[in-house]
């Protein structure tokens, strides 16, 4: 799936979930949807929003600074409520806070992007249809799908004019740089017209991305929450939330700390992905201030290694260093990521090319090296000796690994 240069160098987005439902602090959308909350009590969190401190330039200050590339803001969740005066459906919070936002974003060299559900479980046409497949005898969902025998066909067509509508607002108005679609899972591509909603959208921005969840049209894999063991081939991104919730929740302190943040930041970057981090705004627009210490820490710790992370490609296959690493783009350096006190020398095996020196990335510190070991194809490993405890970063530390030409490892299994 090919994709935008901008988009492969990006290393790092920050996702925002912002809605009606962070008034009440609860799920968003799910939380009627499976009955969690009455439907009518969810509804009412749309007169309660205000936006009252919303300051996209204060947004996209905090995103700069935590080293972020682009953002993605939910413009409209499966509930159906946009966060731009659309003349498309009922469901708006009378405002457009999408332009100041996109503007924001781009006065910070920010790339623009927009979540957008293909599900919108409000609609009154949404649940006129259902997946092809689905066995009839399972219950049917009464805001996303209908009986076989009640499919009325000319309003899901409706439903499909109202979504492109929507869409066309997105796209001429905002010119979006990344399109971020999720809801893919409740129809067909048939169904959702799939190549006839791209071709819409790049109408107006050519060089859109698209996530994964636009199925044939998508450009990047999107795995969501769990950190892949194995990297998936080509161009990826990681969404994960700095606690448990996607949006605000007033009850959800469980946040994950620095450290293990800059675990998963520099993991995802190590296997050629993007970490695509969530924040969840307070409903006047504030993001809690655990969110913000984390993106600025985050920001610190980028800033301080930023030679290892942007203008890198996907460093070495598992098991020829015990970590993470990213590769130059001109394939002469290694940075290597260390996440504990070394105890003893690193080792680093199959490393065919010469190694001309390692130094410790942020303080310039230069470490011993040698190789031991080898026969005939099969290389010898690589021992560096560990850096001194002044020398090591608190939440992880990189070693910069100059290479005599481009790497080249020995991926074999030796003499036998």
């Amino acid at each position: 799936m090919p994709t935008q240069p901008w988009f492969t160098d990006a290393k790092l987005g920050i996702f925002i979930h912002w809605g009606i439902y962070a008034v009440d602090g609860v799920q968003e959308s799910w939380s009627f949807y499976d009955d969690i909350v009455p439907h009518d009590r969810y509804m009412s969190q749309l007169e309660r929003f205000t936006g009252a401190k919303y300051d996209p330039r204060e947004w996209a200050d905090l995103f700069a600074r935590a080293g972020a590339k682009y953002a993605v803001l939910t413009t409209r969740h499966h509930d159906g409520v946009a966060l731009w005066d659309t003349e498309f459906g009922d469901l708006n919070l009378g405002k457009d806070y999408l332009g100041p936002y996109a503007e924001a974003l781009r006065e910070k060299d920010l790339k623009v992007g927009f979540y957008y559900s293909h599900s919108d479980w409000n609609h009154p046409d949404y649940a006129t249809t259902r997946k092809p497949g689905r066995p009839p005898e399972l219950e049917d969902n009464p805001y996303s799908e209908c009986a076989a025998e009640d499919e009325d066909l000319a309003g899901w067509e409706r439903f499909l004019a109202y979504r492109d509508g929507q869409i066309r607002e997105l796209a001429s108005r905002y010119r979006p740089d990344l399109m971020w679609f999720d809801g893919e899972w409740d129809r067909s591509e048939e169904q959702w017209r799939i190549p006839e909603l791209a071709a819409l959208i790049r109408s107006y921005v050519p060089d859109v991305v698209f996530n994964a969840r636009m199925l044939s049209e998508g450009d990047y894999a999107t795995p969501e929450q769990g950190a892949p063991i194995e990297p998936p081939d080509g161009p990826w991104e990681l969404c994960l939330t700095i606690n448990d919730s996607w949006g605000y929740q007033h009850a959800d302190h469980n946040h994950k700390s620095l450290t293990q943040l800059i675990r998963y930041f520099t993991e995802t970057i190590g296997g050629g992905g993007n970490l695509l981090l969530d924040v969840g705004p307070m409903e006047d627009g504030t993001i809690p201030q655990p969110q913000v210490e984390r993106l600025e820490g985050l920001g610190e710790w980028i800033g301080k290694h930023a030679e290892a992370v942007y203008g890198t490609v996907r460093g070495l296959p598992a098991g020829h260093h015990y970590g993470p690493s990213t590769l130059s783009a001109d394939r002469r350096t290694l940075y290597l990521t260390l996440f504990d006190i070394p105890r003893a020398e690193i080792g680093v095996r199959g490393l065919v090319t010469p190694v001309r020196k390692v130094t410790v990335l942020g303080t310039g510190a230069e470490l011993g090296h040698r190789v031991v070991g080898g026969l005939h194809d099969a290389v010898g490993v690589l021992w560096i000796d560990p850096p001194a405890l002044t020398d090591l970063d608190p939440h992880a530390t990189v070693l910069a690994v100059e290479l005599e030409g481009g790497l080249e490892l020995y991926r074999g299994s030796g003499r036998f």
